[in-house]
């Protein structure tokens, strides 16, 4: 019996050396951690119950009879954040480059299988050099099998992606499917195809950094949510990111201690709108001084940045918060702001997050890049997700709700529980400069009437009592107390119940 111990421990070790000590000298080497290290750093303490750490690859050819690794290049199981049970995968590197083979895909695919089976997160740390070459059409079978979970999966239990090293190829898929990813900054990279086959191709010199690093994606394609300096920070930052998500898509959103007072009031508030309506201010302060403990995590929030997303807490619950920014582009809204924060709502909507969205929105971005670029369907798209959204929505309008954007801003219309707006809300068609101008035609020679119509206007149309007065804002309150209202209304919506029509799936406007 004690020779059959010594075995196990003996494989044990072997499994958990990976690729051996000169490739995890190598790995440090980079800057980077092990994928050991990394769960260990992820979860709790000696909760991390590994799955699989003796499987090893089937294939016979170039050699690979030989070289057999137990693990087969990633770390698969389950452990708890801060006591809340997740499953995890986290790929090797130092073993044959973290590159994915049929058993290897398998392991991944064990772990979402149980993930949905039992209703817990998957987050999947990705450093891997891509499909094992060694394999052929195996390794590309595993990753389809891997990315058919990535989508029955959706809207049913969180997924989470964080790309740790290298992400290439046909392995960038996965990733993209998942609802969040991370980055980080100098040893990571996503791209379809490398620099050199874009070099052969369309004969661009480009590096691996510019052409798929964390700034790449995270500030010009969107593709990822947010970047980290090094490894540690973003695994600290994942298990702070992890206490704000639903478990799956029945569980509701979680609840922690709070020592925020709910009916706290901000006499600051009363002054964060300029009477000046062409002034920016920046709508973050908002946002932190109503939600709990002004604890905010902001996504994206180097792209699109004329729109705020993000997750916080109200008397220690859920929320997503989405915001129009008037500090860049005045706060419109165009194809890029659409689609980031569209695809936010939807994750709320499908994990039961409550949505809080502040508007101040002077409409849709003008000119010739937005129209042919399709800002009509991607515009859509936010509407779209906020229409079918049966999650408990509270709308505060700020300042300007003009035109169409007024509508698509989570408004009354579609189907907003609770609308709210401050004093200095303009709810209008447009402008007023810009509605008497084409009103008026005829006085545009006239400067003084067009200024008298101008502030007829204003006074007719640019305030939110028009809108109060149809019951398409339920009040217009006092920018000090917009905490404890915003509170109120998640209390009461709590029971909220609305159901879509039956239906397959939606056709949303992609």
């Amino acid at each position: 019996m004690q020779e059959i111990l010594r075995e196990l421990e003996r494989r044990r070790r072997a499994a958990r050396l990976g690729g051996g000590e000169r490739r995890i000298e190598a790995q440090h080497g980079r800057g980077k951690l092990t994928a050991r290290e990394r769960i260990e750093l992820l979860l709790d303490p000696g909760s991390f119950e590994e799955v699989d750490m003796f499987v090893e690859h089937r294939c016979n050819d170039f050699g690979m009879a030989e070289r057999r690794i137990p693990g087969d290049g990633v770390v698969t199981g389950q452990g708890t954040i801060n006591g809340r049970l997740a499953f995890v995968f986290s790929q090797d590197f130092t073993v044959f480059g973290g590159s994915l083979s049929e058993a290897h895909a398998e392991k991944i695919c064990k772990i979402m299988d149980r993930a949905m089976r039992v209703g817990a997160p998957v987050i999947g740390l990705n450093d891997s050099g891509g499909a094992r070459i060694q394999e052929g059409i195996a390794s590309l079978a595993g990753y389809a099998e891997v990315f058919q979970r990535n989508v029955l999966a959706s809207g049913v239990v969180p997924q989470i992606s964080m790309v740790m090293g290298p992400c290439a190829g046909g392995a960038v898929y996965s990733p993209a499917m998942t609802d969040f990813i991370f980055m980080v900054r100098d040893t990571s990279y996503m791209f379809v195809t490398g620099p050199e086959v874009v070099k052969t191709v369309t004969q661009e010199e480009v590096t691996q950094e510019e052409l798929g690093g964390a700034a790449t994606h995270t500030q010009k394609s969107g593709v990822a949510d947010l970047a980290f300096d090094n490894d540690v920070q973003a695994l600290h930052e994942l298990r702070r990111f992890f206490d704000f998500l639903p478990l799956n898509n029945r569980d509701g959103v979680p609840e922690w201690p709070s020592f925020d007072d709910p009916e706290r009031e901000e006499p600051s508030l009363d002054t964060l709108v300029p009477a000046d309506p062409g002034r920016p201010y920046d709508i973050k302060e908002l946002i932190l001084k109503v939600v709990d403990e002004g604890d905010f995590f902001e996504l994206q929030e180097a792209y699109a940045r004329n729109i705020v997303i993000g997750f916080a807490r109200m008397e220690g619950r859920t929320v997503g918060i989405v915001a129009n920014q008037p500090m860049v582009l005045a706060g419109c809204l165009d194809i890029a702001s659409s689609v980031k924060a569209a695809r936010f709502v939807r994750f709320c909507d499908c994990f039961g997050i409550p949505i809080v969205t502040f508007v101040d929105v002077p409409g849709f971005l003008p000119g010739t890049a937005q129209e042919h670029g399709g800002i009509i369907k991607h515009g859509a798209k936010l509407l779209f997700a906020y229409a079918e959204a049966t999650v408990p929505k509270v709308t505060v309008i700020t300042r300007k709700a003009y035109g169409g954007a007024y509508d698509v801003m989570s408004s009354k219309h579609l189907r907003g529980d609770v609308n709210y707006a401050w004093p200095t809300a303009e709810i209008a068609v447009m402008g007023p400069k810009g509605a008497v101008e084409i009103i008026f035609r005829g006085d545009a020679g006239d400067p003084e009437k067009i200024a008298a119509r101008t502030e007829e206007y204003r006074q007719r149309f640019a305030n939110p009592f028009v809108a109060a007065a149809r019951g398409y804002v339920d009040d217009v309150i006092m920018p000090r107390g917009t905490r404890r209202r915003i509170v109120h209304a998640l209390r009461w919506l709590r029971g909220k119940r609305l159901e879509n029509p039956p239906k397959k799936h939606d056709n949303l406007p992609l």
